[in-house]
């Protein structure tokens, strides 16, 4: 079952990805968590019994969330506190609904930068920061950014080429159109 009510370009390429590359059953966009928020994306493989919770955030210029801070009133770098919140309340609804699936988290993001500049904010070391601090939460953060992202692309277009009956997500059609309008001109040439 798939459900696509209101999902963005990103979170339809990371529930693409769960349906065909990790062969997710069911996949359902902007998961109402009641008053604890949402889940982007969340996948489930009945036959793996492994649950894919997921936060997409699919900015060109680079990942960078920030927020005032309410002592000094200035604005300050919130990636790590605000996808750190989110993947525990993530895990806990999800825990209370299927309390016998391995919870699998994954952050989607294709462009996250780092800092050359010594002292200053690095947004993949806060990442790398967050991957380690959700262990203790028994969650093992995969983060899917950068050329993993690029990957993640690759697999579902090479997965769209295979296929000849049309497909029904705009991103994978699109895909789908890509691979075989190349072979079509590689074999006219």
């Amino acid at each position: 079952m798939i459900n696509k009510d209101m999902q963005n370009i990103g979170e339809e390429i990371c529930g693409e990805y769960l349906k065909h590359i990790m062969k997710c059953e069911f996949v359902s966009y902007n998961v109402d968590l009641g008053n604890q928020g949402e889940m982007d994306v969340l996948g489930i493989s009945l036959s793996d019994k492994k649950i894919y919770i997921c936060e997409s955030a699919t900015h060109t210029q680079g990942l960078g969330y920030s927020k005032r801070d309410v002592k000094t009133n200035k604005i300050v770098p919130d990636d790590y506190n605000r996808f750190k919140s989110k993947f525990s309340k993530n895990a806990v609804y999800v825990r209370m609904q299927f309390p016998k699936f391995e919870i699998v988290p994954m952050l989607w993001s294709p462009i996250v930068k780092s800092s050359v500049k010594v002292g200053s904010y690095n947004t993949i070391n806060e990442l790398y920061r967050l991957k380690s601090d959700l262990l203790s939460e028994n969650l093992d953060l995969n983060l899917i950014i950068n050329d993993d992202y690029k990957q993640a692309i690759q697999a579902l277009k090479d997965h769209a080429k295979t296929h000849s009956v049309e497909m029904k997500s705009s991103v994978m059609r699109i895909f789908q159109i890509e691979g075989y309008l190349d072979s079509h001109l590689k074999k006219r040439k």
